[in-house]
């Protein structure tokens, strides 16, 4: 069976509720147990995987979907998802299985060329738009949570680092930048993230000093 012939013959309804959202969706599992009966009748074959990356400052779960029909004749699929900084009640493992789903549930639909929303132009679309306005409307919101220091010393480097590439006349990028103020900072493997950040910030703000009071890359 081709891949256009799976894609044409799959039907993998939203059997998940979410009653937070209020609205129907599927899951990687629901697609998973739609698309199997199609792959045994020609023994074609899907396969899954993932792969962190880091984007910036941020880890990401690449999720790959790999579809080889009868014929050898292989089509592959990327979805990604990023790992939420952290989540309440989650551990890191929990957190980096949400991602997975998540990205695997998105190369799944680019493969099988599944649309998780509803027509612009049908009724539901627009139940489902009106639902929607009317849950953000009513849901209580949240108050501001206090930024911790680490978020603080986060942003404050993004900054530094920014204006460090830009004294240096635009010649470095983000990950050299981010390579020799970490070694000019002495960041060790044992280090937390607080602690690299703290030294990081701390040696930024040399480097700009020492641009400022004459000195240069060259020195």
């Amino acid at each position: 069976m081709t891949l256009l012939t799976v894609q044409m013959e799959l039907k993998a309804p939203k059997s998940q509720y979410n009653k937070f959202g209020g609205y129907n969706y599927r899951s990687t599992e629901d697609i998973l147990q739609a698309v199997k009966p199609l792959l045994k009748k020609d023994n074609d074959h899907l396969s899954l995987s993932d792969e962190p990356i880091m984007v910036g400052d941020w880890h990401y779960i690449k999720a790959t979907a790999t579809f080889t029909d009868k014929n050898d004749k292989t089509t592959v699929s990327t979805g990604y998802a990023r790992e939420a900084a952290n989540k309440k009640g989650m551990d890191d493992s929990q957190i980096t299985g949400t991602a997975s789903s998540y990205a695997r549930k998105y190369a799944l639909n680019g493969l099988f060329l599944i649309d998780d929303n509803k027509d612009a132009d049908t009724d539901e679309y627009h139940k489902q738009q009106r639902s929607s306005a009317w849950q953000q409307s009513t849901r209580k919101r949240p108050a501001p949570q206090k930024q911790s220091q680490l978020q603080k010393n986060q942003q404050e480097y993004k900054k530094l680092r920014q204006r460090i590439i830009e004294s240096f006349s635009g010649n470095m990028t983000i990950d050299s930048a981010n390579k020799q103020i970490q070694q000019m900072a002495g960041i060790n493997n044992d280090d937390s993230v607080e602690v690299k950040y703290q030294k990081m910030v701390k040696t930024a703000k040399e480097i700009l000093s020492n641009y400022n009071n004459g000195g240069n890359k060259n020195d």
